[in-house]
């Protein structure tokens, strides 16, 4: 009798294990739309508009950040990383108030939690970008570089821990 019992639980367990296994895809999948996800990249714009108030309401965007991974240690620094797209106009006003350069990235997303971005972004790029618009002025040392291309009014960011300093919601 012991031993049926024991062979139930051990079935009852395969089964609630097989179960929760078969839950996990349906979780990840609505955590990832949740977070704005398409692809490996996220969409949502707020966080980005928090960390760069400068550009103003953003249209669109694809994005990641180095701790959205399924790595076992998360980052101990927090790097976001991607493309957005400024409101009409936007660009215009940022190289009337800031002095541009035309420079572009050094590499195309080459880190390994920028790999869902790699090949993404405007055809042709005519990439400019500001010291100005790059300096650090909260004295919290986090680093922020940003490169627009005139043509798509799209800016490609990359920031090491945008949000010191910041309240964060």
């Amino acid at each position: 009798m012991e031993r049926r019992k024991l062979i139930g639980i051990g079935v009852g367990i395969g089964i609630g294990i097989g179960a929760g296994t078969a839950v996990l895809p349906a979780w990840w999948a609505l955590r990832q739309v949740a977070n704005g996800s398409e692809g490996d990249w996220r969409t949502d714009t707020a966080p980005l508009e928090q960390a760069f108030p400068m550009l103003g309401p953003l249209t669109d965007a694809q994005w990641v950040s180095s701790r959205d991974n399924d790595r076992s240690l998360p980052s101990p620094e927090l790097v976001i990383s991607g493309l957005a797209r400024l409101a009409p106009g936007k660009l215009v006003e940022l190289t009337a108030a800031h002095a541009f350069v035309s420079e572009g990235p050094a590499d195309d997303f080459s880190s390994w939690f920028e790999k869902p971005l790699k090949g993404q972004g405007p055809e042709n790029p005519q990439w400019i970008r500001s010291d100005e618009l790059d300096l650090d002025g909260s004295g919290h040392g986090h680093s922020t570089k940003l490169w627009f291309d005139r043509r798509s009014e799209t800016v490609r960011f990359w920031a090491l821990d945008p949000y010191e300093g910041a309240v964060k919601g």
